[in-house]
């Protein structure tokens, strides 16, 4: 989940949250086995290393990249830079959003989220695997809330201390 900062000025003192993870994403998707077949775990994180999203699919096109980066949009709002590797189904479904000058990809610029993936299977080789997508979803979901609750990497700023 987001953080959210108050937001508070001399002209108006407004309680609205704002989300502090718009500012760059990296995404990035990982090959999951799941009785044999296999299935692809979708994942955005933020620049502090915060998990935003996981999607399970069976397909790695430019359907199932559209469908998740609009999901996390609908959730998290509209990010300034997308960062992704040079999978080619990610600038198709930019460019169908719209947002294809907001995506940058790089040799090394996507290693916030490839690092992410390394508790996860650390966790996946300890439970022997998945048996359905439906458990891998939940299991995704639930590491992510509770890796980005513990996580030591997030910078501490006034704003986030004071509350």
């Amino acid at each position: 989940m987001a953080r959210c900062l108050l937001l508070k000025s001399a002209e108006n003192v407004c309680s609205r949250c704002v989300r502090t993870s718009n500012w760059q994403w990296h995404l990035d998707e990982v090959f999951v086995k799941i009785n044999g077949e296999l299935h692809y775990l979708w994942r955005a994180v933020d620049h502090e290393g915060e998990v935003l999203e996981s999607f399970v699919t069976k397909r790695r096109d430019r359907k199932a990249a559209l469908k998740f980066i609009r999901k996390s949009m609908k959730r998290y709002g509209h990010p300034h830079m997308l960062v992704t590797d040079k999978l080619r189904s990610y600038g198709a479904a930019m460019k169908d959003i719209g947002n294809a000058e907001r995506q940058e990809t790089g040799r090394w610029q996507n290693n916030r989220a490839e690092n992410s993936h390394l508790p996860f299977r650390r966790r996946e080789r300890a439970m022997q695997r998945f048996r359905s997508m439906r458990s891998l979803q939940k299991f995704a979901a639930v590491h992510a809330s509770v890796s980005n609750h513990f996580n030591q990497e997030r910078t501490s700023t006034p704003e986030t201390i004071s509350s």
